[in-house]
């Protein structure tokens, strides 16, 4: 490796040409990022105690010996961004001066013959930079001053437009002096690579670039295809990851590849890594698989394209796409990892069109009805990780039924009548999904679907807390209760494009007026045309019809008790051990008292909590074990699941027992032995529970 510190322009002038490798990400550079540099570069310029600006280094790979005839490009791993972006400037700098020459050196002949291009050269030798595929073909346009090609590089074109416009409101070629004196003060390192002696790849993961972090996803293909031969190396990104690219498309590419690529994963192992450790993750999984890194990426590409038809609307089924269009209103990402398998599974003929559309269904009632009736979410991702391994797929859609009949307490599909009460009573005008609610409701079963998004929603007995006389008297002596209990809830709420006419208008005018609710096309509206009056009875009704309509909706798996045994999925059965069992937890006992208050106080924490006595102790769970009681003849000896590290101790209570070989699911340990004691430990407890149902692994 050789590094050495030189300006900006003079590397560009006596460097023949760059070429980016074809693994490299595409230029992505955002305004906000050029803003910066464009900033940067005019301060330099206006301040002569400024004497040079450092932007990042340039590191490339040297393509070893050359011939005198024909000295190969550097192969640009680091600094891509710099260059293209500086580029972009250097050409918007050129068309505005022209002839003139704010700074010696500074003509557009000299800023396109220096920096730009190799005027004695013909062919893509002519360039002084070459981007790869989209991206190559728009900064040679630019540069020749020629129209874009039709398929050109947003970004491009974008930053482009945006230096063209900061430029000409500099005005006149006088005050271009600042800017050309503070692209003459850009300093770099440029660090030099040797194939032979250098690791490249190791490299370039210790390494930012300047304002835009390198994407997991940048990082991965970089990994696969940078160690290998320039021709495998090629092949296997035209035949397989541009592919993805395209099929993504320029701006999804860059905002969804690194969260499919943790779904697959997901889907893959079963485990759960951090958005921001997908590729470390990724590394790990290709370790078993580098065998055949062709028969990887083909993999990773297949499911690429099923991750486009479920997230991105590119489903060419009308009736999958309508179901994976209301999932992604749901913003359900957690489920993809699962969808993913379905979708293979449907690809090859192992899984109906039907069917799969059922099974997506009841994800769709399972997140909505969770959501309705708020049980945390924490639990999701863990819960469809593991689905796909839970299936019999000889049978596929009446497992995932049983699957999501079997889901315990914290993770439950909640049942009609738990469904039904919610909805009726919580605030659904001030729920998130109240838009994508509405818009089922109005469009079930509809072929010529009504666009929700084009209406407003009514409170029927308006938000006014001061209410006319007409409304008191409507509403009855207990008017303000009635108000006070039912203004934002689902049998007082509707959809119409007259929300300003209607105001505050009594029940029969906001019916009977031009565009009123006797007039309107809408579904949502039918129950409103007939009514005499609006009251706390009728609120009542309706709530209970939209309820009514809601359950059938968004329905729960339905499975006769006799397939429901044969699909169930298979748990491991234990014997029924009670306190009985533990010889010291005897009535009058000092174990036995500290039990009964330690426990009163455990399954309190949350309604998912579970009790499960086991021959040895007794296992408070929630996803898992968060905690296990073993009774002693001085107390109890808890053995909490938490590392020890992240727990929070300020008395020092707690044993790290880490790989001891202890007797409980946790790492760490605490005695119990005074009541006094027990703010203090389910203080402790609380920690290890709450670490485990809030830990989602998405951060």
């Amino acid at each position: 490796m050789k590094a050495t510190e030189a300006q900006l322009l003079d590397f560009l002038k006596r460097s023949p040409q760059f070429a980016i490798p074809i693994y490299q990400r595409t230029y992505s550079w955002t305004e906000r990022e050029c803003c910066q540099l464009w900033d940067d570069i005019l301060r330099a310029g206006c301040h002569e105690r400024i004497k040079a600006h450092f932007v990042g280094s340039i590191v490339y790979i040297e393509g070893g010996l050359f011939q005198v005839i024909r000295q190969p490009p550097l192969l640009v791993i680091d600094g891509q961004q710099r260059l293209t972006t500086v580029s972009l400037i250097i050409e918007a700098l050129a068309r505005q001066v022209g002839e003139d020459e704010p700074v010696d050196g500074f003509s557009a002949e000299k800023l396109r013959s220096y920096y730009l291009l190799n005027h004695l050269e013909k062919g893509e030798r002519r360039y002084k930079l070459l981007l790869t595929q989209t991206d190559k073909q728009t900064l040679k346009a630019i540069v020749d001053q020629q129209p874009l090609p039709s398929e050109h590089s947003l970004r491009l074109k974008k930053n482009f437009e945006f230096f063209e416009k900061q430029v000409r409101e500099r005005g006149s070629v006088s005050d271009l002096e600042s800017l050309c004196k503070g692209l003459a003060k850009l300093m770099v390192v440029e660090i030099s690579l040797s194939r032979e002696q250098d690791n490249p790849q190791l490299i370039y993961e210790s390494m930012n670039s300047t304002g835009r972090e390198l994407s997991q996803a940048d990082l991965i293909r970089n990994f696969v295809l940078m160690g290998l031969e320039p021709d495998h190396q090629e092949r296997l990104y035209n035949d397989h990851w541009r592919q993805m690219e395209v099929a993504f498309g320029q701006e999804a590419y860059g905002d969804h590849f690194d969260q499919f690529m943790r779904c697959y994963l997901i889907m893959k192992t079963g485990a759960i890594p951090k958005v921001s450790e997908v590729y470390e993750a990724f590394k790990e999984y290709h370790r078993d698989k580098v065998a055949n890194v062709d028969a990887l990426i083909t993999d990773v590409q297949t499911s690429a394209f099923h991750y486009c038809a479920i997230a991105l609307g590119k489903e060419t089924s009308p009736v999958l796409e309508s179901a994976f269009a209301d999932l992604r209103e749901l913003k359900v990402d957690v489920a993809y990892p699962f969808l993913l398998e379905l979708y293979r599974d449907y690809t090859d003929r192992r899984l109906s069109s039907e069917k799969l559309e059922k099974i997506v269904r009841l994800v769709e009632s399972y997140v909505f009805r969770r959501a309705v009736c708020s049980i945390p979410t924490n639990s999701l991702n863990k819960t469809f990780a593991t689905f796909g391994k839970m299936l019999k797929k000889d049978r596929y859609l009446e497992s995932a039924q049983a699957y999501f009949r079997s889901l315990p307490s914290y993770r439950r599909f909640p049942g009609d009548e738990e469904f039904r009460r919610e909805l009726k009573s919580r605030d659904l005008y001030h729920f998130a999904r109240r838009s994508y609610c509405l818009r089922r409701l109005e469009n079930d079963g509809r072929k010529e679907w009504v666009s929700v998004h084009e209406y407003t929603v009514e409170h029927v007995m308006p938000q006014n807390k001061n209410l006319s006389e007409e409304w008191r008297d409507a509403l009855g002596a207990e008017w303000k209760r009635i108000h006070d209990t039912y203004l934002h809830t689902f049998g007082n709420l509707t959809l119409t494009g007259y929300n300003p006419e209607y105001s505050d208008r009594p029940f029969p005018e906001k019916r009977d007026m031009t565009g009123g609710f006797r007039e309107s096309p809408l579904r949502l509206n039918e129950g409103l045309r007939t009514l005499n009056t609006w009251n706390e009875k009728a609120i009542q009704d309706r709530a209970d019809c939209l309820a009514r309509k809601s359950v059938g909706i968004w329905a729960s798996p339905s499975l006769p008790v006799e397939t429901l045994d044969t699909c169930q999925p298979k748990t491991e059965k234990s014997d029924a051990y009670t306190t009985d069992d533990h010889k010291y937890l005897v009535d009058g006992s000092h174990a036995r008292f500290l039990f009964d208050v330690l426990r009163k106080e455990l399954l309190a924490i949350d309604p998912c909590v579970t009790e499960v006595f086991t021959k040895s102790y007794v296992a408070y769970k929630g996803e898992t074990n968060f905690v296990d009681v073993l009774p002693q003849p001085g107390g109890l000896f808890l053995s909490v699941n938490i590392q020890f590290r992240e727990l929070r101790d300020s008395r020092g209570m707690a044993k790290d027992v880490t790989n001891l070989g202890c007797w409980g699911n946790g790492d760490v340990e605490v005695v119990f032995s005074e009541l006094q004691e027990l703010t203090y430990v389910m203080g402790l407890v609380r920690q290890a529970f709450e670490k485990q149902m809030g830990d989602d692994a998405t951060t």
